[in-house]
């Protein structure tokens, strides 16, 4: 099977390949209307896609190019998973990732200290955006959900295979980092309150001290009287 890569400027095509973006005009007695009437609002702008969403756009057809270059041709309605898992191996070709093999001396080092023939492929993180997105434009293009090739559960585990194989290989850990609560700055509750320290001996033989002063001189002044 030849497969050709879709440039990323190339034509949409016509059925499910039809592009996202869609041109707006502006019809003869609007432009009348807005040129008498000043202070009607003038029409607005379409605005320019995302970046997401430009990217799905060049994703979905890049697809529709595999398809097209499948043999024989595929269309979409019968697209199935085992296609969906065929197009992802067939993207490793334009990976950037190294992956280190078993028998490399630099299997599971995040870091090698120097080159390696082991092959470049497709990042798990990209894998996964890009069936994220496709997944999305199938449906956006009259695909219905329940028979979504890119949520198959034979992509899911694709997927998590990949994950699971570059983590060993690359000696990357995929585990997402918990947040560390921020420290609260209000008001202390009572478990953070510190009990008030305990009355020294100097402080407990000054208030017998005192006591006893005032005792004397109570006791004089009754002798007195």
């Amino acid at each position: 099977m030849d497969l050709i890569p879709n440039p990323p400027d190339s034509p949409p095509s016509e059925g499910f390949f039809a592009s996202f973006s869609s041109s707006s005009s502006t019809s003869s007695a609007a432009a009348a209307a807005t040129s008498s009437n000043p202070s009607q609002s003038q029409p607005q702008q379409p605005q320019s896609p995302s970046r997401y969403e430009s990217q799905k756009r060049r994703d979905w057809n890049t697809f529709g190019q595999y398809l097209r270059n499948h043999r024989p041709p595929l269309a979409l309605s019968r697209c199935n998973a085992a296609h969906v898992l065929e197009f992802l191996r067939y993207m490793d070709q334009f990976g950037k990732t190294k992956v280190h093999t078993q028998m490399c001396p630099f299997f599971g080092h995040p870091n090698p200290p120097a080159p390696c023939p082991c092959p470049l492929k497709q990042a798990w993180g990209s894998l996964d955006a890009l069936i994220g997105r496709l997944r999305a434009a199938y449906e956006e293009n009259g695909g219905r959900p329940e028979t979504n090739p890119f949520g198959a559960r034979a992509v899911r585990l694709y997927l998590r295979e990949v994950r699971e194989t570059q983590a060993k290989a690359r000696g990357i850990s995929y585990e997402k980092k918990k947040r560390k609560k921020p420290p609260q700055h209000g008001g202390a509750g009572p478990s953070d309150r510190s009990p008030p320290p305990p009355p020294t001996a100097g402080a407990g033989m000054h208030l017998i001290y005192l006591w006893c002063c005032s005792f004397v001189s109570c006791l004089r002044s009754a002798i007195n009287d």
